[in-house]
């Protein structure tokens, strides 16, 4: 197979560095979450849940490997969900792998993925152009779904670019009104791969208006949220081809490969040979990042890191951070005696 972060698109990421100090710039003068003020109260939902509607950490793990990861991703300054596979042997490991996460922007992965499905089914195409999605002044919490106006139109392959590279949110609207919502996300997903633990309910400028309402800390809202062993379940899908084309599939890690977020996260403590593809979240009190790590030598891994409180954004970083390094190092030089099948 062709290097999993070699593959480009027509659009290429201009200025990386201007675009991800900006980024890191903006989040880093927050030194801390406070509580955000919210102009009316949040409407109740069933899907707001308490953490002990779900089961809890192990305590027993079947390797060091494992116990490692789980003392790492200790959840007592707010809750943290790791799955990963190794996408050579199939050994996978996770801490609360089945509690559902917010997924912030790394359902952009999901959602460029439906669109390049229709590309293929040939409903749609990458040159053609559709509007920027710009919000509109709302209160929060009034009405379902934000109001939004029209920008600049933009073919599809840059509005892709734009929303993997960079997090815009604005061209992901674009691509999810192009798809045909968030439903039409979420059903890609679930019929097409059978995972059913993900779900999109509604568009980023929605999701961005109302953010705050709840602490995924310590609350779990399943709506927008995946748990990390599904979002594992599906990068591993997108990189062996099964839901998309060879084109297709080159032209969502080959944006993958070219994000500029996230520079303090799954990169931050890797060797600087080794390749990293992936995709950033960041909502109120949660940071996340999702993608596949490539070794000098060709070893593939899948991985999917979501990370709640730790005092700050810049502690969930450094969270996500040693959790990549901790996954990276562990699977080269964990004993094929702890090699294992997953997902079976």
């Amino acid at each position: 197979m062709a290097c999993l972060l070699a593959v480009s698109t027509p659009a290429q990421a201009a200025s990386s560095a201007s675009f991800e100090d900006a980024f890191d710039a903006v989040f880093q003068t927050k030194k801390a979450d406070a509580p955000r003020a919210v102009a009316v109260n949040p409407p109740s939902n069933s899907n707001i849940l308490p953490l002990s509607a779900y089961t809890a950490a192990r305590t027993v793990y079947s390797s060091p490997f494992e116990a490692t990861i789980a003392l790492l991703a200790d959840g007592s300054q707010g809750r943290i969900g790791i799955a990963a596979i190794d996408l050579n042997t199939g050994r996978s490991v996770a801490v609360l792998g089945d509690q559902p996460f917010p997924m912030a922007s790394t359902s952009k992965v999901a959602i460029v993925a439906t669109y390049l499905s229709l590309v293929d089914a040939g409903k749609l195409r990458l040159d053609q152009s559709f509007a920027l999605r710009l919000p509109a002044p709302s209160r929060k919490f009034d009405g379902s779904e934000a109001p939004v106006r029209e920008g600049a139109s933009l073919p599809a392959y840059e509005l892709i670019e734009a929303a993997i590279t960079r997090s815009d949110n604005h061209a992901t609207d674009a691509l999810i009104a192009a798809v045909g919502g968030p439903s039409a996300v979420t059903r890609w997903v679930q019929q097409s791969t059978g995972i059913t633990e993900f779900r999109l309910d509604r568009t980023i400028a929605t999701l961005v208006r109302d953010d705050g309402a709840v602490n995924p800390a310590t609350t779990i809202d399943r709506r927008d949220s995946v748990t990390p062993l599904a979002m594992v379940r599906l990068l591993s899908g997108l990189y062996r081809g099964q839901w998309l084309s060879p084109a297709s599939r080159d032209v969502l890690l080959g944006a993958m490969s070219r994000t500029v977020t996230g520079k303090h996260r799954i990169r931050a403590l890797l060797p600087e040979d080794v390749q990293v593809a992936h995709k950033t979240g960041t909502l109120s009190n949660t940071s996340s990042d999702i993608g596949f790590i490539r070794s000098p030598d060709g070893h593939d891994l899948a991985v999917a890191i979501y990370v709640t409180g730790q005092g700050g954004k810049a502690g969930r970083d450094a969270r996500i951070a040693t959790l990549a390094k901790a996954v990276y190092e562990g699977y080269l030089t964990e004993e094929p005696s702890q090699r294992r099948a997953a997902f079976r």
